[in-house]
């Protein structure tokens, strides 16, 4: 099967894989602490076909026994909760843009999903306020990673048992975190200098992964594969991740999506993830807009919740409490709505086309 990366931050590129890869990331995906996708459940990708094999759950699905309920194109969030009502549904999976709107359906209807007990949250980081919300209504939000290259799932963020030890802060920093390496996947963490990274949660890399359902390279692609293949055979992700001494690993940024302003970096992610912590703010995303001075400064573009009427200023200093001072966005943009890949993540690409030049202009 022949499926192509999301193009986020750049063009889309095929990724072929094999039966036998296919089968291995199968059995991967339904293990306890991955999937756990068994018999009993009901399973409702809202994926597409196309991403990565549906993220692999029809195949795990097909593997288990368990009911598969897909849901074609349309995925309207008030079709979700009728679709899921109706089935039964136990467990879904899909970005976070996805559940952000689901939350807010079901705020807005005052109904219950009973039989969800636990969603996949992946395809870019999941805000802490959405998984807040979903668990005070009986849902087990957990982070999954990977990329469309390695099958696509690597990690998925289940606590380990020396959590049960451990305080909420510890408990809450694993769980949104982008997980351990599953079995079947090696992951490494590489400086610029290419030695490997401390096991500290703190110093950044670049996570290449070797493995048995990682690409040997692109489809048709030699330039492409050539600059994502190390020399002595590991595939690198472009993500700059920290790992930490129990294992788990957390992604700073995309490496594409990382602002270098005044040679400080800022993590895109961080920020948004701040951002979407206000209750006025249903979605933002952050790019790097080029800037007279500082070569790049963060731009904030924000979609507000209906009903709210928050602006730039107050904002701006609602961030100034929770971020450091050269992290806050020289200006924020709002809209009504952020474009999208066609597997519904935020198109940054997209993005910085449409604000190219809006600090100095």
């Amino acid at each position: 099967m022949l499926c192509y990366t999301s193009g986020t931050t750049g063009d889309p590129k095929g990724v072929l894989f094999s039966h036998r890869s296919t089968v291995l990331h199968a059995l991967n995906g339904c293990l306890a602490d991955a999937f756990g996708i068994s018999a009993r459940d009901v399973v409702m990708p809202v994926v597409p076909m196309f991403h990565a094999n549906c993220w692999g759950m029809p195949f795990m699905c097909a593997m288990t026994g368990a009911k598969q309920v897909m849901i074609g194109q349309d995925m309207a969030a008030k079709r979700l909760v009728d679709i899921a009502q109706t089935e039964g549904v136990t467990f879904s999976a899909g970005v976070p843009t996805v559940w952000l709107a689901v939350r807010d359906e079901l705020v807005a209807s005052g109904r219950e999903l009973k039989a969800l007990n636990r969603v996949i949250v992946a395809g870019s980081a999941m805000p802490p306020s959405l998984m807040a919300d979903l668990e005070k209504r009986g849902t087990s939000a957990l982070q999954a990673f990977g990329m469309t290259e390695v099958g696509p799932l690597s990690a998925v963020a289940r606590l380990k048992p020396v959590h049960d030890e451990l305080g909420d802060d510890e408990r809450l920093s694993a769980k949104l975190s982008q997980g351990r390496v599953l079995p079947g996947t090696r992951w490494r963490i590489m400086d610029d200098d290419g030695r490997l990274v401390p096991r500290d949660g703190s110093t950044p890399g670049e996570l290449h992964y070797r493995g048995a359902f990682v690409a040997s390279g692109y489809f048709q692609n030699p330039d492409a594969t050539r600059a994502a293949i190390t020399a002595d055979g590991w595939l690198r992700s472009g993500d700059v991740c920290t790992i930490d001494k129990l294992g788990y690993v957390r992604i700073v940024d995309r490496a594409k999506d990382l602002v270098k302003s005044g040679g400080e970096w800022i993590s895109s992610i961080d920020l948004e993830n701040t951002i979407m912590g206000h209750p006025g703010v249903a979605e933002a995303a952050v790019i790097a807009a080029d800037h007279p001075k500082w070569i790049e400064r963060p731009l904030a573009v924000v979609v507000r919740r209906p009903g709210t009427d928050v602006d730039e200023e107050s904002l701006k200093a609602w961030l100034s409490e929770r971020c450091p001072k050269w992290w806050l966005p020289d200006r924020v943009v709002f809209r009504e709505a952020l474009p999208r890949t066609g597997t519904a993540k935020f198109s940054k690409r997209e993005l910085r086309k449409i604000y190219a030049g809006i600090y100095s202009s």
